[in-house]
């Protein structure tokens, strides 16, 4: 006999979900995981997205901010990675929003990872759902911060169980 899941509407936990805009307390700070940036990372990315400036592809290259330096939109979706895959993943509607800023070069080499820190949290009128920002910071392995950005998203509700 084969094993089959649960449906939907079982009741049982998905594993790996996401936090519910009910769970989201401001000023409660989460750390993500770590993730070390490779030459096959910086590669891929550049050529993907067309940044395909000598800064990022000739190694021989040092300039103002070192040798083999990554884009910061190449930082920015490594964490927005972590995010998606832990923090609101199934819970996470929509990205409102967000400001950027950066702080210090990332070089291919750094091991990154960040701290996320909610700002607010505003129910909507209807439809169950919330405006959630935060506040997040990466951090090389030296714990230097390298960025820093704001977002904005709507995020999903817990569904209601009727008894």
């Amino acid at each position: 006999m084969l094993f089959e899941p649960p449906a939907m509407g079982s009741g049982a936990t998905p594993l790996g979900r996401g936090l519910f805009w009910q769970d989201m307390r401001v000023g409660t700070t989460f750390l993500t995981y770590r993730r070390t940036i490779t030459e096959t990372d910086l590669i891929i990315f550049v050529t993907l997205t067309g940044m395909i400036d000598s800064t990022f592809l000739d190694a021989t290259i040092v300039g103002p901010m070192g040798g083999r330096p990554v884009p910061g939109a190449l930082t920015f979706s490594i964490i927005e990675g972590f995010i998606i895959q832990s923090l609101i993943r199934g819970t996470g509607l929509a990205m409102l929003g967000c400001t950027l800023e950066a702080i210090a070069p990332v070089h291919v080499g750094d091991t990154l990872h960040a701290t996320v820190e909610f700002t607010d949290v505003r129910p909507t009128s209807k439809g169950n759902r919330a405006i959630v920002d935060s506040t997040v910071t990466v951090f090389n392995q030296r714990v230097e911060a390298v960025l820093r950005y704001t977002s904005r998203r709507m995020i999903a509700g817990r569904t209601e169980v009727k008894e």
